[in-house]
């Protein structure tokens, strides 16, 4: 694994914002995890999905209104996974441990491994943003290029067409091969996994077995095999767009910077807190809508720089990091609406589709 150290010697600007931010919990007297509105939006999204789920294995409907259904379903599953899994998962859905474990087991619900994904997300993508060969959210298939430090083929021509298609089936390929991949191989992209405990053992298999009923054999059983399978790509289509799209905006963006990891080691000049800001952007962060939808990953700026606050505080939090970019001559990547910033991410992915010039 490329070792990776970042210069925060000083690390001036991170100890600007978080001496900023502590004073303002501490003058509103708040905690910095989630609150009433984030519990009453969990409860909303999970009894939705619970309902919309057990409806529609009862049947009788007819074809629209379970294609209806299963369209809501898919953004019900994405809501619980932007706002309950990704906050429990960093520890920020409550100031109890025990709730965040058990909130972060959604993740398991949804079909994936809660586990799994603290590495990946927590560990690899938080510390290492956009640094080709460690964060292991950035895409690596043949099917995409997504960094300059990437291999080109000629299929990349057209990636900025097909890749939404791509999009669409992430969620089919992480959690029915991506997970079995990592679980077996013990490893990911610049990082081996440290030793699985029994009970993780446990929970990844049981969670696969639940999966499988419940999302298949259930189904399958009440509305018929052909349902099930429209169904269940719809699902897993609305879910995967969403999801892929959202984090994409994030950072595969043309205001964001990228770097890579060669072998040996590698020292970023920046601080880790500056580093994040040049590899971030937000987007739409003055519509309420997406904010309540997204579970506030389009304020990410406020999101990498305090991955442990809830997103119900990166609102206030942004006023504060603008603030502080402005007295560091920092950029405050930010897009004003989505389609702003899903034209940039397309234009990016186009632009990295073409040939190389030779060296």
């Amino acid at each position: 694994m490329t070792k990776v150290t970042f210069n925060n010697k000083h690390h001036v600007f991170q100890q600007a914002i978080k001496t900023q931010a502590a004073a303002y919990f501490a003058e509103k007297r708040i905690k910095p995890t989630g609150n009433s509105k984030l519990y009453i939006k969990a409860l909303i999204l999970i009894f939705l999905a619970v309902a919309i789920y057990m409806f529609l294995l009862m049947g009788g409907y007819n074809a629209a209104t379970g294609i209806l259904l299963c369209f809501a379903l898919g953004f019900c599953l994405c809501g619980i996974a932007m706002n309950v899994m990704h906050d429990a998962n960093h520890g920020s859905f409550s100031s109890k441990k025990w709730v965040n474990n058990l909130m972060s087991l959604t993740m398991n619900a949804l079909g994936s491994n809660a586990f799994l994904w603290k590495i990946k997300h927590n560990i690899l993508h938080h510390t290492y943003t956009n640094i080709d060969g460690l964060d292991n959210d950035i895409i690596h298939s043949p099917a995409l290029r997504q960094t300059v430090t990437q291999p080109w083929f000629p299929l990349h021509r057209y990636q900025h067409v097909y890749m939404y298609f791509l999009y669409a089936i992430s969620t089919l390929h992480w959690m029915l091969v991506g997970d079995f991949q990592k679980y077996f191989t013990k490893k990911f992209i610049g990082m081996p996994i440290r030793k699985i405990t029994g009970t993780e053992h446990v929970i990844f298999w049981l969670s696969k077995i639940l999966y499988v009923v419940f999302y298949i054999y259930l189904p399958v059983y009440f509305v018929g095999w052909v349902a099930w399978l429209i169904g269940f790509l719809i699902i897993h289509f609305v879910l995967g767009l969403l999801l892929t799209i959202i984090f994409q905006l994030a950072h595969m963006v043309e205001k964001a910077i990228f770097d890579w990891a060669d072998t040996g080691k590698k020292i970023i000049d920046s601080e880790w807190a500056i580093h994040e800001v040049k590899t971030t952007a937000n987007f739409a962060t003055e519509n309420p809508a997406l904010t309540w939808f997204a579970g506030g990953l389009n304020f990410q700026i406020e999101h990498h720089l305090f991955p442990h606050i809830s997103h119900v505080h990166y609102p206030a939090l942004s006023k504060i990091i603008q603030e502080q970019c402005r007295v560091f001559n920092l950029p405050y990547n930010c897009y004003v609406t989505v389609t702003e910033a899903i034209i940039s991410h397309t234009r990016l992915m186009k632009q990295l589709g073409k040939q190389p010039l030779p060296a």
